[in-house]
């Protein structure tokens, strides 16, 4: 290992400012949200392909690859329209499908950053910067279910954003070997009822919950709040463990 023995200057980036080189035939307008193509490093509109960057400041119109950089903004506060977003929602992640649809649902988009106010119905000043991190990162599979679903094998490390009221997600029985599933409320404060159900023959345990057969799990409707989770592993015999639980979440009676 070498050190230095002399002073050695460096260019450094300073404050929230940055700029990428542009993929070739591609404009990219003022306000919309950068992202870098994967397969070449490439700035363009964010698609849900990329990653995300920050947002355009200063128009730009090229033509060759590289041959012109997008300026952006890579942290700060921005006012968005975010789709469904109520006054509750302060603090909720949010994603982009492209470089000007903005949404609560983690299912298709990249994570950008999170609420920091309500502004009106579905419009809200956004935090986005490069530290931030998605908090389903842990679940890069994810399915939207908007009414019930039974899972499988198949669906073992997915993430399962539900937004039917009284929408159920049926287990498959323990043998089946399903695990490290996601199951997480996207309705607005109040308004769905999650309910995870076993197999009659097994049941939901951990986390101070009584294990008895055939009893369901339930998100209580009335404190309901979009992002309440719960994180489900595969147990023993007797049915499935519960390792996280956010929001209150009740067994049947």
């Amino acid at each position: 290992m070498t050190t230095l023995a002399a002073n050695k200057p460096r260019p450094f980036e300073l404050g929230d400012m940055g700029s990428y080189p542009v993929a070739a035939s591609t404009t990219i307008y003022e306000g919309s949200a950068v992202g870098l193509i994967a397969a070449s490093g490439y700035a363009r509109p964010l698609t849900s392909a990329d990653r995300f960057v920050g947002f355009c400041f200063a128009p730009v119109v090229n033509v060759t690859a590289a041959e012109l950089q997008v300026q952006v903004r890579r942290s700060g506060a921005v006012q968005l329209p975010v789709t469904g977003a109520v006054i509750t929602d302060v603090g909720m992640p949010v994603y982009a499908t492209d470089d000007d649809v903005f949404t609560l649902s983690p299912v298709g988009g990249v994570f950008i950053g999170f609420i920091r106010r309500w502004v009106s119905s579905a419009v809200a000043v956004v935090e986005f910067g490069p530290l931030l991190v998605d908090p389903y990162a842990a679940w890069p599979t994810r399915e939207a279910v908007a009414n019930a679903k039974t899972l499988d094998a198949e669906d073992s490390g997915k993430l399962f954003w539900v937004t039917a009221d009284a929408g159920v997600i049926t287990l498959p029985a323990i043998a089946t070997a399903l695990g490290g599933c996601a199951i997480v409320n996207g309705g607005a404060f109040g308004t769905v009822l999650v309910t995870v159900s076993p197999a009659a023959a097994d049941m939901i345990m951990g986390l101070d919950l009584a294990g008895v057969d055939d009893k369901d799990l339930l998100n209580t409707k009335a404190t309901a709040r979009r992002g309440d989770l719960a994180v489900l592993m595969h147990g023993d015999a007797d049915g499935y463990v519960i390792t996280r639980l956010v929001g209150t979440w009740a067994k049947e009676g």
